[in-house]
């Protein structure tokens, strides 16, 4: 008859009765419930540094309220008008001539009887002044040449025609017609972000405490916590990014049926740069040249005379090189490369290699973004390439604010370029929202047993004037 004792498990290890290393006292299994304690540290080491990215919302932007699911603004339009797709009906040397309009958009033209206009050939620059003496169509205009040659241009020859000014015989009545301001209507609406930390009772029984250093700032020891603000920051990180990054649900998408069918989405900060604003696709200008082209740009929008460009390092770089050029740097001689960065340098003074701003026509304030550089973030895409397509090195911002009529108000108001309106009424804010559920930790509330840290927030992002930003990317 078999043993019912079973041979597993075995008894335990013998202890000696001296202090002689034997293999049946020798322990391989070193935990705390052995007298081979480990020295430890409690303090928490810092490997990472501070690990947060949020912070360029917080720099160019602000928060304010709102109580509608549909934020809606109107920006102006254009104050004087000009069309760039306008054809002829008449031949070269014609005295007068019947002009097409066919820009994308144009249902009609604000253009009317006794306007002056300049017209030029799209091609060759050849131009001619005119007088408007008829408006057949919705879309057509017919002109009387001011030239004795008449027109300067062939037959059906695209052409851009803007207005200048206006004639009128004496004794004439006033013009006919008037214009309607062109206002652009822009809406976006917030999107709900949640996140949740849980830890059981049974653990929370367990007392073990650890020294640490957080990211906001404060220091001091953490119990099972821990991991709850560390939560917390990540979700704060997350209420920046989420107004970067989000885009719409497309009709149709996958992302459209996963949210019921909804309107889904928002539209962040780099969607709307991408479709409204303006994307420099060489990935990072190099040259003063580069910023001429971006100035040049800049003119024919908003002319804005202040901008912060924030920047990975690798267009920081650029910049400061691109810079250094220009102070003498290359040009061989110590002299000239200690006025790099820091004047008056001598030779026990550390060397500042990098600038801080420009000014080339407007002012450029250049900034690092942590969140371009963070490996765990767009600094970790395309590590090993870092010119790959789409590959975002910089975002230019104007700073300041713009007047913009917001519908929801009824009233002109003025807001920052970036801006963020978050759900709220007297009843309910939805800007930070936290809650304890559960029935561990003082939690009461629910027969869980666990305390449960939630998070909420409901908010988007409001881009205003995108013609004037500039995405650096490449592609």
């Amino acid at each position: 008859m078999a043993s019912a004792l079973l041979s597993t498990p075995t008894f335990a290890l013998q202890p000696a009765a001296e202090q002689v290393a034997l293999s049946t006292n020798y322990i391989t299994n070193f935990n705390f419930l052995n007298q081979y304690l480990p020295d430890t540290y409690e303090k928490e080491f810092e490997r990472y540094g501070n690990r947060t990215i949020a912070s360029f919302l917080r720099m160019v932007g602000a928060e304010m309220p709102s109580n509608s699911d549909q934020i809606k603004w109107a920006e102006q339009g254009r104050l004087h008008i000009k069309y760039t797709n306008c054809t002829s009906n008449a031949a070269i040397n014609t005295g007068t001539a019947t002009f097409t309009v066919a820009d994308a958009g144009v249902t009609y033209v604000a253009i009317r009887i006794g306007q002056t206009v300049m017209i030029q050939n799209n091609t060759s620059g050849v131009f001619n002044k005119a007088i408007v003496t008829a408006v057949p169509t919705a879309t057509t205009f017919t002109v009387a040449y001011y030239e004795a040659t008449g027109q300067a241009f062939a037959v059906s020859t695209a052409c851009t025609v803007f207005i200048y000014g206006s004639e009128f015989k004496k004794g004439t009545n006033g013009m006919v017609g008037s214009l309607e301001a062109e206002d652009s209507i822009f809406s976006n609406k917030p999107i709900i972000i949640k996140d949740k930390y849980a830890v059981n009772g049974s653990d929370m029984a367990q007392i073990g405490w650890v020294e640490v250093t957080t990211e906001n700032g404060a220091t001091g020891y953490l119990w099972y916590l821990k991991s709850e603000h560390e939560t917390r920051l990540r979700f704060e990180d997350y209420l920046e990014t989420a107004m970067i990054e989000a885009v719409p649900a497309e009709a149709g998408s996958g992302a459209l049926s996963a949210l019921g069918g909804v309107a889904g989405g928002s539209e962040g900060v780099f969607y709307v740069v991408n479709n409204r604003g303006n994307v420099w696709g060489g990935g990072t200008p190099t040259s003063l040249s580069d910023w001429d082209t971006i100035v040049s740009r800049l003119d024919k929008q908003g002319a804005i005379e202040e901008n912060v460009v924030f920047v990975n390092r690798g267009l920081s770089f650029d910049i400061d090189n691109m810079l250094a050029t220009l102070n003498g740097f290359n040009g061989g001689s110590p002299a000239a490369a200690a006025s790099y960065g820091l004047f008056d340098n001598d030779t026990d003074m550390a060397l500042n290699l990098g600038f801080t701003g420009f000014r080339r026509g407007y002012d450029f304030y250049k900034s690092d973004w942590k969140y371009l550089n963070d490996p765990t973030m767009r600094g970790g895409l395309n590590a090993t390439a870092g010119t790959a397509t789409g590959t975002i090195t910089g975002l230019l911002v104007p700073a300041g604010s713009t007047s913009v009529y917001d519908q929801i108000m009824g009233k002109n108001a003025k807001r920052p370029f970036l801006h963020v309106r978050y759900r709220a009424s007297e009843a309910e804010d939805r800007r930070y929202k936290t809650w304890i559920t559960g029935s561990a930790g003082g939690a009461q509330n629910s027969d869980l047993d666990a305390m449960e840290v939630n998070f909420l927030s409901e908010r988007c992002v409001c881009t205003l004037g995108a013609n004037n930003f500039v995405l650096f990317r490449y592609g």
